[in-house]
């Protein structure tokens, strides 16, 4: 593994501790009244804290079903974790304002252990109904239509492409997720079905244990199914990921083209391969070196970084995931200041650029200020 990535995880282990502590102590100082609770507490914190990771190393050995009730409840704490830091830091900050000018009611100041116990129970509740309506929008992935005009000839002069990232499959978007997918995309009738990176939530084997990979045997697409490595297979087991999907009708375009009814796709290895696996990809230039660019040219490329250099290279469609739009809110005003595009649509010269927030999640079962999509790409041709 190499020195990079360990060196990134670490970070992330630290952060995440931290993060925990701070949860922590904010919870025991709010129990200052009701002492005897503190062990439960303490107990209930730990395990929950440390279920995701638990559950993670245990499905890796041992995959039963207290792993995956420890993926869950870990995965829902992420999200919880979220909230809970930013109302914490608010809270703080207007303590830190109260204790040089005084702006606490006299109710609160003559009984503020109390309400600080009564704000903790508010926390949690409108937490826990934030988390449960975030839920419900992420298992529901939209299919969305977007109509639009390249102005190169094709025999076809309509094609219909159904696009999808981020899928994330394995414990937490299993079968009946996954199902619900297939279900929508072939209600588009596409022509061609485009999967855009992380297909699998790293390691491949929940997703092999499940069966997911038979459900893309019933995916209906006149002129077949085509993705890209994301950087979530390279988490996991990448070449496994592939070969397992591969069985299943997907074709895999890793720093490959491949002509379609006259239609050229483009497929980007990850940009994460070299820093996981030590190997390198192709730049678009070298890739595009063999595609008549007189044609359409549609590029897959997972992270949708340096967008100008699709326009550059004559592509008329690039098709990119990975950035969830953050999936929580207030999360995606940082996605919007890392990413050209966060989400959605936009057009660089004569390149049109869809970044899809994915049908899936990762980490947190939840979506909050975006929406789960399957796209539906109505592309008419002609120049």
């Amino acid at each position: 593994m190499p020195a990079r990535f360990i060196v990134f995880f670490s970070i992330v282990l630290v952060l995440h501790g931290l993060i925990n502590y701070y949860i922590f102590i904010h919870g025991w100082h709010a129990l200052v009244s009701y002492t005897a609770l503190r062990p439960y507490y303490i107990a209930v914190f730990v395990v929950v804290a440390l279920s995701y990771l638990t559950g993670q190393v245990l499905e890796r050995n041992a995959p039963t079903i207290l792993s995956d009730v420890l993926v869950w409840t870990g995965a829902f704490w992420f999200a919880m974790m979220v909230y809970f830091l930013i109302a914490l830091g608010l809270l703080d900050i207007i303590r830190l304002v109260n204790h040089f000018v005084p702006i606490y009611p006299e109710f609160i100041r003559q009984n503020y252990a109390t309400a600080r116990t009564v704000f903790a129970l508010m926390l949690v509740g409108g937490v826990t109904i934030a988390i449960f309506f975030g839920y419900l929008n992420a298992i529901n992935p939209r299919v969305k239509h977007l109509a639009f005009k390249i102005d190169k000839p094709l025999a076809h002069k309509k094609l219909r492409i159904v696009a999808l990232s981020d899928q994330h499959l394995g414990t937490i978007i299993g079968r009946s997720r996954l199902q619900d997918m297939v279900e929508k995309i072939n209600s588009c009738d596409p022509d061609i079905v485009l999967l855009g990176g992380d297909q699998v939530d790293g390691d491949p084997r929940p997703s092999m244990a499940r069966g997911l990979g038979e459900l893309f045997d019933s995916i209906h697409s006149r002129y077949g199914i085509f993705a890209i490595t994301g950087n979530h297979e390279y988490i996991g087991d990448v070449e496994k990921s592939c070969v397992y999907l591969a069985e299943h009708n997907v074709r895999w375009l890793r720093d490959t083209s491949v002509v379609v009814e006259g239609l050229t796709l483009v497929g980007r290895e990850d940009r994460s391969a070299p820093t996981i696996n030590g190997k390198g990809r192709k730049s678009l230039a070298e890739l595009m070196q063999t595609v008549d660019t007189s044609k359409p040219v549609i590029l897959l490329d997972h992270q949708p970084f340096h967008l100008e250099e699709a326009e550059e290279n004559g592509v008329d469609l690039q098709f990119s995931g990975h950035t969830h739009h953050a999936q929580i809110w207030p999360l995606s005003y940082i996605t919007k200041r890392v990413y050209e595009v966060s989400w959605g649509y936009k057009k660089k010269g004569n390149t049109h650029v869809y970044v899809s927030c994915g049908a899936g999640t990762w980490g947190p079962p939840v979506r909050i200020g975006n929406t789960p999509e399957i796209m539906c790409f109505d592309i008419e041709f002609g120049g």
